[in-house]
């Protein structure tokens, strides 16, 4: 009896945050979902009544027409393309730079390796909107870095404002600092012996890290990967100010299609089409989650 209680007890405690996520989160992801599929009534009634190019279910259970429209886009692809691409190399650098910032302070107790460490997590306090325009101010076709390169002599050096480029690059200023924190943490958790037991067997410092750290940090190392990917795919401010017209993130996409055509029916296609890529990125964090909970070793 008492313990139904306690459990009657720890359900009502922890039932004040699953009721918010259902009404803020939940709910309204539904409503997106049904408006998607051509319902334009309920709690879309006020949003239809103003929208344009809207594709009506007209009674049926539901329809894919906007979806078609839109996933048949050749501007929705394009930029559906950059999204994947910019998500993918970001990535990708911020785990290599996240990996030697957070090795090099495992590996060296110097002052270097302390003071690295803590430049790495700077980006984390400074708004992104800031830092967007500081990589502008550098990069772009006026900025410091082309105004330099053409003083001596480099005039078709590269511009990364408005590029592509110039969006992988502020994403990983934005979201190297929790790699570094993630992986850092990780691998500050292993203990010593582990390491110095393969160095004492002979294996090279490279060899040991490959054999013995990579594969205990690599539940973190999914997390961080997660989480980066994550915050690329829904990224608005970065990609809207950095990167070009055209191809761009699908964020600055949904936008665009809201506020300048009055296709909100369009627009939350592609945050679907967001959330859909999320979900997938998502499926690696999940299971680096779960070995974490219970308790299985990192290592395959």
């Amino acid at each position: 009896m008492k313990t139904a209680i306690q459990r009657g007890w720890y359900f009502l405690a922890a039932s004040p945050p699953v009721v918010l996520v259902a009404v803020f989160i939940g709910f309204p992801i539904a409503v997106t979902v049904i408006y998607t599929l051509g319902h334009l009534g309920g709690a879309n009634s006020a949003i239809s009544s103003i929208a344009l190019h809207q594709v009506s279910s007209n009674g049926r259970f539901a329809t894919f027409g906007a979806y078609r429209e839109v996933l048949t886009s050749h501007s929705f692809l394009a930029d559906l393309v950059a999204t994947v691409w910019v998500t993918a190399v970001s990535v990708a650098v911020v785990l290599l730079l996240a990996w030697l910032v957070a090795l090099y302070g495992r590996l060296s107790d110097t002052r270097l390796a302390r003071l690295l460490t803590s430049f790495a997590v700077v980006p984390l306090f400074i708004p992104v909107v800031i830092g967007s325009y500081a990589i502008l101010q550098f990069w772009s076709y006026g900025g410091l870095v082309k105004t330099l390169a053409h003083a001596v002599g480099l005039p078709g050096f590269p511009a990364l404002g408005y590029t592509l480029g110039g969006v992988v690059l502020a994403e990983v200023w934005v979201s190297l600092p929790f790699a570094v924190l993630m992986i850092g943490s990780g691998l500050r958790s292993i203990p010593d012996s582990a390491f110095d037991a393969a160095r004492d067997a002979g294996a090279s410092v490279a060899r040991a890290t490959w054999t013995v750290l990579l594969p205990m940090n690599l539940v973190p190392t999914i997390i961080a990967s997660s989480f980066t990917g994550i915050s690329i795919l829904g990224s608005f401010t970065v990609p809207y100010l950095v990167g070009p017209t055209a191809p761009n993130l699908l964020g600055p996409d949904a936008a665009q299609t809201f506020q300048s055509f009055n296709e909100p029916q369009q627009a939350e296609v592609i945050a679907m089409v967001i959330f859909a890529l999320a979900i997938v990125v998502a499926v690696p964090y999940l299971w680096a989650t779960y070995r974490s909970n219970s308790g299985a070793p990192s290592a395959s």
